[in-house]
């Protein structure tokens, strides 16, 4: 994204710049406008522009950065995911953000302990211990997204793992490099010793404040007390009392430190058991105090999570669509507790849900969902919990962000801190305010609207935010910040809930640590006591596609252009600014320059964000309206969607051509020339590689036979299965058509195909270039044609490309026809008709964005299962970036997205997938040749035996 000139490198210190630019390449480093804009969000309602980003890839090249800003006391912060929520992750300094190479983990003692850089996603880490039975302990809501670093940094939390399973509680090792660049590996000997060496004061010191601490009887009760509660409000104050060994005490500080005391280069956490049965509950309470009364009886049973919902929060989600009916009719002080139950075997689990259910028979009950192990009502329930935190941020107001504050009552007062909590949400207007939250550990989350563009609103959160602090933190001896961290948020309230004692303790620890102050300062402790109300991130209108953006940031896992350009929160970020610099007259010219590329160029849009997203923005549709915008060429598009056989055609002749290059100049010449071609004509002119396809010789459709008694299928060909044929090199050499129609007789079906198929067409073409009328119009033909040739919607319709079969049943109308994608027809059509011989041969699995969207991904895997005996699926790969024919066009996008199959799959010899130009890409980049899913299932098929008399 440096694409611009640098803008704000001067503002930082020329012998600290020199430093950083001989030891991190151009590429990495970023100053630009749009860049720094990009990175100066994250997921809370703060922003700060960083003077410089740097990207970093080595333990080497933190230590270093972190030498050059000791040496000249430049400030710099750390960001993982960016999915933090008090501001924590956000500098207008130096940004160190982790690039690719942070991602090792090392699973030791069966899955007893893990060992993890920084830059795994949590939930990656639980899916390598998954078949262990094993999990880490930490559970938050942005587990999907959020990064072991962030994890730890922070001392997230989440619904199931309480104080018990936290980072603190679980930490095995720590491998860390301090403010002035020291490596300490607490794991290593050496490392220890050498730095016993070279830090022997600063233990001596930390040993010292340990003892003080120990010592001063009403401080260390006062610690003691709270971190009872579930507690991120300051330092972990509890390892100088939980620990006498330096070494540990450092370790301990570190976790929840956020960034401020040291780098967290690597953990080793105690794993915990991850049970393989659970049933879960919904018990409706008629009023607050009867609910909350129920919790500390909950406490003492087999229960993994309790979590509250006031009727505020239920009401937020009541007309969702698949929600209850039963939940409208709730009364209006009604409050609910969600309570899950895990066990080792159903046998045990069974007995823990008597022993639940008989501790609160005696309590008053209004509605109940009784304990259930089907995955249906589980996840019904789980739903209500879960929506109702994005509920409050689809129907707010554009130009206001979403807050959701987290507190802890002690559980005993809990009923009173929930209504003194809803009391105050009226005393300040609050009016679309909900509350819900852990109730196990008093740990409530209370989740409003607020703008920030009016004084008066300001004014209004900082007398709400008065209010909430004394209640909680003075009244109740509460925490003001229990799993979602300090942060510039509640840095001014710390001395508030501790105390003077423990603040300026807090403080020796700091200055201890990083006696310069240049790790992230003003977060945690802030000797500015307005600073929770600072740079308060604006929210302005963009495009009414993207308005309802919270920015939380959990969509960039999943985004192919993530690393290369832009992610989908960063595109929504820029399309903001640049709509509100607009509207106040400045010149957007350059900004949108750069957008046109980093922000809808490179972007697949092939919707992915939208399935992380708790909102469920598609930012693809933000990008295909604005290519819209720019689709000058409506004529040309008439004119391909009036002669699509001919477009096709055409498709055929340039395979043919490539085909003969590549005999004439050879495949090393050929890939120069072509990338070469690409670059200069701004990718109309498609990138040649070893992998594209050849043309397909020839198109055998025949007529249904008279007197056919067999099932009918109808076949819809896609227009790539109609052009492509396989590669020159790939060892499979039949078309994919052929193929298909095998399988499909195989099971038993006479195949037939629609009229006038080479001119049919799903629209997605015309789609993906911003032709909105030609796409609908090139779909409704083809659903026409496709409503003929299955006899008014009697015979099904196999659809051999999932991208097109998306497009065809989105929105559709018409609940006659019956359009299947390959994985969903051989799963309700071929599987009971064929039996199955799995090859020894591991198969690479590769989930198209459509097969997602279709809800087919698990069907999938399922299904390769039975056709081999070893599958993989590589970690990461969400979507493959060829989005149609931008793996021709826009080639670095492809590249970008697959960087890291190849080692993935090494290990195996062919890989599948459900889409031909994806199958493209995947073959270029993991070097294996990918096919569709229906090879492997005609290869290990036969036609199932007739079953003896």
């Amino acid at each position: 994204m440096n694409a611009a000139a640098p803008v704000q490198r001067n503002a930082l210190p020329a012998a600290f710049l020199a430093g950083v630019e001989q030891l991190i390449p151009a590429e990495r480093l970023f100053d630009d406008p749009l860049s720094t804009l990009a990175f100066g969000t994250d997921a809370s309602f703060y922003r700060l522009i960083p003077k410089l980003v740097v990207r970093v890839e080595s333990e080497t090249e933190v230590i270093r950065l972190l030498k050059l800003a000791h040496a000249e006391k430049v400030p710099v912060t750390f960001r993982a995911a960016g999915t933090s929520l008090s501001g924590q992750a956000i500098s207008d300094s130096v940004l160190i953000v982790l690039g690719d190479n942070w991602n090792g983990r090392e699973i030791r003692n069966g899955g007893e302990q893990i060992r993890l850089q920084p830059g795994v996603i949590g939930a990656n880490a639980n899916a390598v211990l998954a078949p262990l039975g094993r999990k880490i302990g930490p559970d938050p809501a942005s587990i999907n997204a959020a990064k072991i670093g962030g994890i730890v940094a922070n001392n997230s939390s989440g619904m199931c793992c309480g104080t018990a399973q936290n980072s603190y509680k679980t930490l095995a090792g720590l491998r860390l490099v301090l403010a002035d660049g020291t490596l300490i590996d607490s794991e290593d000997p050496a490392s220890v010793a050498a730095f016993r060496q070279s830090h022997g004061a600063l233990l001596d010191q930390l040993a010292q404040l340990g003892r003080e601490t120990r010592a001063n009887t009403e401080l260390a009760a006062k610690i003691r007390h709270k971190y009872r509660l579930k507690n991120t409000t300051g330092f972990s104050l509890n390892a100088l009392v939980d620990y006498d060994e330096p070494l540990d005490i450092l370790n301990h500080l570190m976790v929840g430190s956020e960034g401020t005391l040291g780098f967290i280069s690597a953990v080793t956490y105690d794993t915990v058991p991850d049970h393989a049965h659970k049933a879960s509950a919904l018990i409706v309470f008629p009023d607050v105090e009867s609910c909350c009364l129920a919790v500390p009886v909950l406490k003492q049973q087999p229960v993994s999570a309790v979590e509250l919902l006031d009727r505020r929060s239920l009401r937020s989600v009541e007309n969702m669509k698949g929600m209850p009916e039963w939940v409208k009719a709730l009364s209006p002080t009604a409050c609910a507790l969600l309570i899950e139950s895990r066990a080792a075997t159903q046998s045990l689990l069974h007995e823990q849900i008597n022993l639940i259910m008989a501790s609160i028979a005696h309590f008053p009950v209004e509605k109940q969902v009784d304990f259930s192990e089907d995955p249906v009502v589980y996840n019904q329930l789980w739903r209500i919990r879960k929506d109702t935190f994005p509920a409050v941020g689809a129907v707010r107001q554009t130009g206001t962000t979403v807050i959701i504050e987290d507190v802890t009552f002690p559980v005993e007062r809990l009923a009173e801190g929930v209504n003194r909590l809803l009391e105050l949400l009226d005393k300040h207007h609050y009016d679309e305010a909900i509350l819900f939250g852990h109730a196990l550990e008093g740990n409530l989350h209370f989740v409003f609207t607020q703008g920030f563009d009016d004084p008066v609103q300001v004014a209004r959160y900082e007398a709400f935010m008065q209010d909430v602090a004394q209640l909680v933190a003075v009244e109740f001896g509460g925490a003001l910040k229990a799993e979602h961290g300090t942060g510039r948020n509640m840095a001014p309230f710390v001395e508030l809930e501790w105390g003077e004692q423990a603040y300026q303790l807090m403080w020796k620890i700091k200055r201890l640590l990083d006696p310069t102050g240049i790790l992230n300062p003003d977060v945690v402790l802030s000797e500015d006591p307005q600073i929770h109300l600072k740079n308060l991130k604006p929210m302005p209108a963009a495009d009414e596609i993207v308005d309802k953006c919270i920015e939380c940031g959990f969509c960039e896992p999943v985004c192919p252009s993530n690393g290369l350009t832009l992610t989908p929160r960063q595109r929504i970020v820029i399309w903001r600014d640049i709509q509100a610099r607009k509207r106040a007259g400045v010149d957007t010219s350059e900004l949108e320059r750069l957008y046109h590329y980093h922000g809808v160029e490179t972007c697949a849009a092939t919707g992915l964000c939208a399935q992380r997203c708790p909102v469920g923005i598609n930012t693809g549709d933000l990008v295909r309206k604005l290519r819209g915008k720019e689709a000058d060429k409506t004529g040309a598009a008439n004119w391909l969607a009036d002669h699509f056989s001919t477009a096709v055609q055409g498709t055929r002749f340039m395979l043919h051509a490539a085909n003969g290059a590549h005999l004439i100049l050879g495949t090393k010449n050929l890939g120069k020339a072509s990338a070469a071609f690409t670059k200069l004509s701004k990718g109309r002119v498609p990138q040649w590689t070893p992998a594209m396809p050849q043309p397909l010789q020839r198109l055998n459709l025949p007529k249904p036979a008279a007197g056919d008694e067999r099932p009918r299928v109808v076949y819809l060909a896609a227009c790539v299965s109609r052009a492509m044929g396989p590669a020159a090199r790939d060892q499979e050499q039949e078309p994919l058509l052929d193929v298909t129609r095998k399988l499909l007789e195989k099971a038993g079906y006479q195949v037939v195909f629609p009229d006038d198929l080479n001119n049919l067409c799903c629209g997605q073409p015309f789609a993906s270039k911003g032709y909105a009328e030609q796409a609908e119009r090139k779909r409704q033909e083809t659903l026409d044609a496709l409503l003929r040739a299955s006899r008014g919607g009697l015979d099904p319709i196999y659809c051999d490309t999932s991208p097109c079969t998306l497009r065809l049943v989105q929105d559709l109308a018409d609940d006659r026809l019956q359009v299947y994608d390959p994985v969903k027809f051989i799963r309700t059509h071929l599987l009971d008709k064929l039996d199955f011989v799995p090859q020894e041969t591991p198969i690479a699995v590769h989930v198209t964005c459509s097969t997602q969207h279709l809800g087919e991904a698990q069907a999938l895997i399922d299904i390769a299962r039975r056709c081999a005996k070893e599958v993989v699926i590589p970690e990461g790969i969400h979507c493959c970036g060829f989005a149609g024919d931008k793996g021709f066009s826009t080639p670095e996008l492809n590249a970008h997205a697959l960087r890291s199959l190849k080692d993935a799959v090494q290990v195996c010899s062919e890989g599948i997938s459900t889409s031909r130009t994806c199958e493209i890409g995947l073959s270029r980049h993991g070097e294996i040749d990918y096919h569709g899913l229906v090879y492997l299932v005609d290869r290990a098929s036969r036609t199932k035996s007739p079953i003896p008399a």
